[in-house]
């Protein structure tokens, strides 16, 4: 590595710390964008580039080469976006005068349809834990928090006590896009309300613990207890659709919208930058609004 390899490399270190510091990106997003930042300077040292002189063709050459590495399309998409915003911020930092990615075209990215439960698929996941010990009123009152507000997972385990608002039945959202706060609807509330008064203060062993869901040992708890737990219950309810967390998220939206919610509601409780995230949820009201036409039209 030269000397402008060591450079770029504290403009990296610089770019990834405005990141989490300026933008507040949670620990999943900050990791997405220094491995594609890192990808990238690679490249650039591999093929003896400047990054600082570096031009639109250059950079067009450079996702020519993630195509025949065969990476997906959103990969590369995503990509484009992280080294995009790399170089906005040696626009912003006054470390160049133009941005090399003007005229690069982001690869279209065919929008994936999100897997859905049915309403009463989510009943039937929801009943099965049982409030007959510490881990069935945390599981109960967890299922229902992430059904009722259609946070990302890492959202969720990212959570303090101190985020709860029982009284006000809603809860505060710090980390994505930005800080937002959610309504709690009354069942969730009731879970939630039970397991802060009579498992969490249990489970806990140190009294400076804050996160708001806690494993067994009283730490916080992972994204891949999360996972565990929801796959645990989607088995005991005899379910055969995949669920992830990830899944109760799509159905929450997709639940609100069919019932009449506004669009713009549900991307501010989603915490979508862009309204075009959310709007892949309106096929399924649409699907719904085939089932009342043949339901109800005396011709259908």
């Amino acid at each position: 590595m030269d000397w402008r390899g060591y450079v770029m490399e504290k403009q990296i270190k610089l770019f990834l710390e405005f990141l989490e510091n300026d933008k507040k990106l949670s620990a999943n997003t900050l990791q997405s964008y220094k491995r594609d930042i890192t990808q990238y300077q690679e490249y650039i040292d591999k093929n003896g580039l400047n990054y600082l002189k570096i031009n639109h063709e250059e950079i067009d050459k450079y996702f020519e080469s993630l195509k025949d590495m065969n990476k997906k399309t959103s990969t590369i998409s995503r990509n484009l976006a992280t080294i995009r915003s790399f170089y906005q911020f040696l626009l912003r930092t006054k470390k160049i005068k133009k941005d090399p990615t003007i005229g690069v075209q982001s690869p279209k990215v065919e929008k994936k349809v999100p897997s859905i439960l049915t309403s009463k698929e989510v009943e039937l996941l929801l009943e099965q834990p049982k409030s007959i010990d510490l881990k069935g009123i945390r599981d109960k009152a967890m299922l229902e928090f992430a059904y009722a507000t259609g946070m990302r997972v890492t959202e969720i385990i990212s959570l303090n006590i101190s985020d709860v608002n029982l009284d006000q039945s809603y809860v505060v959202c710090n980390a994505g896009f930005k800080k937002r706060n959610i309504p709690l609807g009354s069942i969730s509330l009731k879970a939630l309300k039970d397991y802060i008064e009579k498992a969490r203060p249990i489970l806990i062993k140190d009294e400076n613990v804050s996160a708001l869901f806690v494993n067994i040992n009283g730490k916080r708890l992972t994204r891949q207890g999360f996972w565990k737990i929801v796959k645990f219950y989607k088995e005991q309810a005899h379910i055969t659709k995949d669920i992830t967390p990830h899944v109760l998220r799509h159905s929450f939206a997709t639940h609100l919208l069919q019932n009449g919610a506004d669009l713009k509601a549900i991307q501010t409780m989603l915490g979508h930058s862009d309204i075009s995230s959310t709007q892949v949820y309106m096929q399924f009201q649409n699907e719904n609004l085939k089932d009342i036409y043949k339901k109800a039209h005396p011709r259908a």
